[in-house]
């Protein structure tokens, strides 16, 4: 189960109109846009009540970010909501020029077009743009408005974090935007349907583009949408009309994964109706005991259980999170679940699939994640140790890649370990069975761990799963979270231009080549895990030996 990087983490329930103690932003807007005389203000005796509606689908730090001074930005953020709700029309998008960030030699940036006064609170240039890839919709409605500000700083620039990637990624053109005396800086702000991994799928529309994120701010909604602001540089002209061109584009070529058409049948219920039966996997929920909750998703959450007299782990997705995108999940990690029997993947037991009370039982793992493990307990492995460790893992993995199995999520967090610190392979929410074509293009997983043709929304097969593992191996010897100096995003944009974890200065020879080879940037050069077994387990066997001589 993903903790960190998911769907609605600032959601909240909705709150009353003096929900924010002794402030209320809201009526601080509302009496702002009366003040200014905007025709909705004035003129509409619902439009009070409206705007408090709005507020309430936000989270608290919604209301936080606005600006007083940019009232009417609160009614454009309004209405890419309401036009979110079209299908057709998903995502919804809007685009206008902020300001001139002017470039030194050194690369340090410097505002020349700004009045703002505190650090990513904006005074911006309004300029024309279209609402949504509609072409239909007017580009007036940019004129209306003025730009979100006050949004705290995400800084997603790489260069802040390391010199050495710095001048690699001005080789490769990565930052060329240094190169000019200054920059312009847009805001583009999208709504659409809220869905797991949201955020890494705008990110990488903006980056198809060319754009360098600025800064991200994502709000979601309490009935389902996103509300989602990014601060961008890259595109090299004030002018907004060739930048909503080559977002009609990218959004064109990743047509079909923005919208869910809707069904009376559940994605459960169907997969059910076609299998017949469920069988003896059906758990009955009435003898399924729940106790301590031991971790939290974004969508649901993972408990100790006992079932049948047997210590489970039983992952409860919650019923108010619940729609066809994350029952598709449900319904393919039981199905992947009900297949695999192996020593080194998590044992299925069975689960409840009676909609909304839909939950997935597993053998507990008294053990922890290697996560856990590795992070949370500061273990430093001996070589035997870290060998025996990987070699279970590559198992797990040549196993379920025998069976067709990719499980795009490979992570220290997803291994779990019994009584005897045997480290089984977990958690298939994402998992899937390699089409008949052997390619995915879905991003899917993790930022730290993922593989580059993942990030690139290119097409990949099992070698992303190697890449992953490449990654793992590389915490196992220095007991350290990859990145650690960068947010995912970062990572994952320094992983696409040609960025790896440092190498231990004291790892094994074998081990490192190994590494090195798995993560490979063009994937046909990684190795199988058939192959990478064989390796490991020779090195263990060496390992073993010269320390049975040595104590001899």
């Amino acid at each position: 189960m993903d903790l960190v990087e998911g769907v609605g983490e600032s959601s909240s329930p909705p709150r009353t109109f003096s929900g924010y103690s002794n402030y209320d932003v809201r009526n601080d807007v509302y009496n702002r846009l009366v003040e200014t005389g905007h025709d909705q203000a004035v003129s509409n005796p619902e439009f009070r009540e409206h705007l408090e509606a709005h507020f309430n689908r936000l989270p608290p730090s919604y209301g936080l970010d606005v600006n007083i001074d940019r009232a009417e930005d609160v009614l454009l953020h309004q209405t890419l909501l309401a036009l979110a709700r079209d299908p057709d029309k998903r995502p919804v998008y809007h685009i206008r020029f902020m300001e001139n960030i002017s470039t030194r030699p050194d690369g340090e940036d410097q505002q020349i077009l700004s009045t703002h006064s505190s650090p990513g609170s904006f005074s911006h240039a309004t300029n024309g743009g279209a609402v949504s890839s509609d072409k239909s919709m007017t580009r007036d409605l940019a004129n209306e408005f003025e730009p979100c500000s006050k949004l705290e700083d995400l800084n997603l620039d790489v260069r802040k974090n390391s010199k050495e990637t710095e001048e690699k990624f001005l080789n490769d053109g990565f930052f060329q935007r240094h190169e000019h005396s200054s920059v312009p800086v847009h805001e583009i702000i999208f709504s659409t349907v809220d869905k797991p991994k949201l955020l890494s799928q705008l990110s990488a529309l903006l980056s198809d583009i060319g754009l360098n994120i600025r800064e991200a701010h994502v709000f979601s909604t309490t009935d389902g949408y996103s509300l989602d602001v990014f601060v961008v540089d890259g595109w090299p002209v004030e002018e907004t009309d060739g930048l909503y061109d080559a977002m009609e584009k990218a959004v064109a070529r990743s047509e079909g994964s923005w919208s869910r058409s809707s069904n009376s049948h559940s994605a459960v219920e169907k997969v059910l109706a076609a299998e017949g039966k469920s069988g003896d996997w059906e758990i009955d929920r009435k003898l399924l005991k729940l106790g301590e909750k031991i971790a939290s998703g974004s969508c649901g959450d993972l408990y100790r259980g006992v079932y049948l007299g047997e210590d489970v782990a039983v992952k409860v997705l919650r019923s108010d999170q619940l729609n066809e995108a994350l029952e598709d999940e449900f319904t393919q990690e039981v199905a992947i679940l009900r297949l695999v029997h192996h020593k080194n993947v998590v044992r299925f037991i069975g689960a409840c699939t009676n909609c909304p009370h839909l939950c997935i039982v597993t053998e507990y793992m008294p053990g922890g994640s290697l996560y856990d493990y590795l992070h949370k307990n500061h273990n430093v492995l001996e070589l035997s140790q870290l060998l025996k460790f990987a070699v279970d893992v590559c198992k797990g993995m040549e196993y379920l890649h025998g069976n067709n199995i990719i499980h795009r999520d490979l992570k220290t967090a997803n291994l779990l370990m019994d009584t005897h610190n045997v480290v089984k392979v977990a958690d298939f929410g994402v998992a899937r069975f390699l089409n008949q074509g052997g390619v995915m293009t879905a991003e899917t997983g993790t930022y730290r761990w993922m593989a580059p043709e993942v990030i690139n929304h290119q097409p990949y097969d099992q070698k992303a799963d190697v890449f992953s593992f490449s990654i793992v191996l590389w915490e196992l010897m220095t007991a350290k979270v990859p990145y650690d100096t960068m947010t995912p995003l970062q990572a994952a944009l320094g992983v696409r231009q040609g960025l790896r974890p440092e190498l231990p200065k004291h790892g094994h020879p074998k081990l490192l080549d190994l590494m090195q080879r798995c993560w490979e940037a063009i994937p046909s050069n990684r190795p199988s895990f058939n192959e990478i077994t064989v390796e490991l387990e020779n090195l263990l066997q060496e390992t073993e030996n010269d320390s049975e001589a040595s104590g001899a």
